[in-house]
């Protein structure tokens, strides 16, 4: 064997081969072999009673192996040994993953630290592992892809998207970091229960289009998924990699593969089965209403989703900024339903257009409700009613759906102030005090009665606005607004808290300090504390029982209502949540859905 030149040595480290040692005696395996110029890992091995010269690829991603003589495909090799101390590398107990043939250990470096790496003895077997805890702890330490956005000082000014996502290269290194579990605990956190590991390994293997294709079994919605969705909370919450380290970043590889497959064109949506001549109606056109629609439509039914508003998403268009959701996104996806066949009409409200009773009038064979929590929510604190004082649904609104911030392109002025207080510590709340910036203001604040680590803001939420200097007014809460003589609000009074005992949600219940008030000069305060049910849907829905909080209440875990074939699902029925809960709730309604319409069963309840 000659020795390489320090160029070449520099390029074969540039392309990551491994340094290899033997178990042993620790001494250094690997070898440049001039004929091949490559370097390779140099060891013995003793086939049908005949010993002969073995060179394997250093690298953990392929498997060439090469021997001077006799040990051909399928032949097991009785014994692998070290050149320099003659030792046998043959493992007492290893069986190969693949094959179940012994195996034979070396030991390479890998992110500094060196591990042991088990080889199969069957020629041509390309089987070669690290045990699963020592692979979690390497993968643990490698570092978790950063994903690329806009820099805080210039979006801050701008409703461009921050997020750029990952490039191919990222997504690829990302992924290889999965663990691919036996038993993978990031599918139990998935309410829509999206193959994880099933999807990663496709990005691992650059089958870019494949990953997107595999979501698309079990979440119609990927791109806007991978970008709102609470994945620190539910999936990568549940990632192994998290307790040594960061998790897999599914939101974002997730996000990725549904992107490539929409800019490359290679959107494939699921074989339409044959019709059934069955029609639903879907009321609201939110993440619920269109997981539904979109199911249905698969299963051969006949879709027909009422939206009040004049574009279909509902909270993906009216209550997601821009900036963090664009509205291109959620027409795209909302255009694959319509290639599905499902049909939407627009500007329609159930409630007083059409009650629940015409909806099967006009011929629908079932009814899926999922019109969300729209209805703005305040405190009932005194000075509300002052000009400016706001809520986060109207304001939301008018800037996302309507515009605002382009009049007087777009004739739908926003509320506007130099100084903003955002009541709440949730997304929306974060996406309030983020817009107001974008609107103008020269300073958003956040005041919320809790600590940082009570918010239930994601993680991801919390550090955008922290970065686009959106300021914090922790452990606080409002008592009341004071206006000027033109009845505009000019001053936020509030009071200081202190952490008490958990309430019922688990969190610790703040405590007014006596004597702790104070004044917050402001000339914008927008309430993001939560939302309510419109009422207007009540209005035609007779015999639709709802409970003491006003949402519809449901008998089953798949939303059946008190009205026969009428199911519901979403904000509605649970209150204010995520957009993945909703559509978690959608896929056990249409999968109850299509059973009873198909069975053709009459039992309800």
């Amino acid at each position: 064997m000659a020795e390489p030149d320090n160029a070449e040595l520099l390029a074969l480290e540039h392309e990551g081969d491994l340094a290899s040692f033997c178990p042993h005696c620790h001494a250094p395996l690997n070898m440049y072999d001039a004929g091949t110029r490559r370097v390779w890992v140099g060891l013995a091995v003793r086939v049908n009673g005949a010993a002969c010269g073995l060179l394997l690829d250093p690298r953990l991603d392929a498997s060439e192996r090469r021997c001077s003589d006799g040990w051909n495909d399928g032949d097991l090799a009785e014994d692998v040994i070290c050149p320099h101390c003659e030792a046998s590398l043959l493992e007492a107990d290893g069986r190969c993953e693949r094959c179940e043939a012994p195996v034979f250990g070396l030991e390479v470096s890998v992110h500094t630290r060196v591990v042991p790496l088990a080889l199969c003895t069957r020629a041509g077997c390309p089987w070669h592992g690290i045990s699963t805890r020592t692979r979690a702890k390497i993968l643990a330490e490698s570092p978790r892809q950063k994903k690329p956005e806009q820099d805080a000082m210039l979006r801050v000014r701008n409703f461009s998207e921050v997020s750029y996502g990952y490039d191919g290269e990222q997504a690829v290194a990302e992924a290889g970091r999965c663990l691919q579990c036996k038993k993978p605990t990031c599918v139990d956190g998935c309410p829509v229960g999206v193959d994880i590991p099933g999807f990663v390994s496709l990005i691992a293997g650059s089958e870019f289009a494949a990953a997107a294709q595999r979501i698309r079994l079990r979440n119609a919605l990927p791109a806007i998924c991978g970008r709102v969705c609470p994945q620190d909370q539910q999936c990568e919450k549940l990632c192994l990699l998290g307790k040594k380290g960061e998790p897999l970043a599914v939101g974002a590889l997730e996000r990725f593969a549904a992107d490539f497959e929409r800019e490359t064109d290679q959107v494939r949506l699921p074989r339409r089965a044959t019709k059934t001549g069955l029609r639903v109606a879907v009321v609201g056109s939110g993440p619920a209403g269109l997981t539904l629609a979109a199911d249905l439509g698969v299963q051969g039914h006949s879709v027909t989703i009422f939206e009040a508003l004049h574009k279909a998403g509902g909270v993906l268009v009216y209550g997601i900024p821009e900036f963090r959701l664009p509205k291109s996104i959620v027409e795209a996806e909302t255009g694959n339903l319509r290639r599905l066949g499902v049909k939407f009409e627009l500007n329609s409200i159930v409630g007083k257009l059409y009650g629940l009773q015409e909806l099967f009038d006009l011929g629908f064979d079932a009814v899926y409700i999922a019109t969300g929590a729209g209805l703005p929510g305040f405190m009932g604190l005194p000075g509300e009613n002052l000009c400016n004082v706001v809520s986060a649904n109207e304001y939301l609104t008018r800037v996302n759906l309507m515009k605002a911030y382009l009049f007087p392109e777009y004739d739908t002025p926003a509320p506007k102030g130099r100084r903003v207080a955002v009541v709440g510590g949730g997304n929306v709340a974060m996406d309030c005090a983020r817009t107001a910036l974008r609107m103008g203001a020269r300073e958003a604040t956040i005041v919320y009665r809790r600590t940082r680590d009570e918010m239930p803001a994601r993680d991801e939420e919390i550090q955008h606005a922290e970065q686009e200097g959106v300021r914090f007014h922790y452990l606080t809460g409002p008592v009341g607004y004071v206006g000027d003589e033109q009845h505009w609000v000019r001053q936020l009074q509030g009071v200081r808290m202190k952490m008490g005992e958990p309430d019922e949600s688990g969190r610790r219940r703040p405590i007014p300090i006596v004597g702790s008030n104070f004044l917050l000069d402001v000339d914008l305060v927008i309430v993001a504390v939560g939302a309510g049910p419109n009422k207007v849907l009540f209005e035609g829905a007779e015999g639709l029982e709802r409970n003491a909080r006003g949402y519809i209440r449901t008998f089953t875990e798949s939303g059946r209502t008190s009205v026969p074939k009428v199911w519901a699902g979403g904000d509605i029925v649970t209150g204010a949540a995520t957009v993945i809960l909703a559509m978690g709730a959608a896929r056990q309604a249409a999968d109850d859905m299509h059973a009873y319409l198909s069975d053709g069963q009459t039992a309800w309840l």
